[in-house]
């Protein structure tokens, strides 16, 4: 786990508000040599606290204007070839390993409620699948952050 100093979060501050800051821009706008930030931010990826850079896509404009929480019981010894299973389903944006009565809890986009229907029932095909439930997200009520933990 990499320690963030005051530099490694005015950096990642800039990068929050302006993802294809070039490190030209980000040394500009904080007063640092370019190269102290190409090292930073080296030394963020390889540590893994900065993500490889990703387009921020918004899945509505895209076709996309549901979205869908799906929690799956998991015969275990299937994990692995399951895993496999799901992310060959393109609808699927995350899936995690959770605690609780469920095993994984899955996102998924849809087009509409027999779209959601659909790709439930390709989750349900998965190697090691037992049963899903769904709960259709309504209405987003705070997007996406994570500027607040630096």
């Amino acid at each position: 786990m990499h320690v963030l100093d005051a530099t490694d979060r005015r950096i990642l501050t800039v990068l929050d508000a302006d993802p294809r800051a070039t490190v030209q821009a980000i040394a500009y706008r904080l007063g640092l040599a370019r190269g102290t930030v190409h090292t930073r931010l080296d030394k963020l990826q390889t540590s893994g606290a900065l993500r490889a850079n990703s387009l921020r896509l918004d899945p509505p404009a895209l076709g996309w204007p549901l979205r869908a929480r799906i929690t799956a019981e998991a015969n275990q010894e299937e994990l692995e070839g399951m895993i496999a299973d799901l992310e060959l389903i393109p609808e699927i944006t995350e899936c995690f390993a959770v605690s609780g009565p469920s095993d994984l809890a899955i996102e998924i986009v849809a087009r509409d409620a027999d779209d959601v229907y659909r790709v439930t029932q390709e989750i349900m095909k998965c190697r090691g699948v037992i049963r899903t439930s769904t709960a259709i997200m309504l209405r987003g009520l705070i997007a996406r952050r994570q500027h607040q933990l630096l």
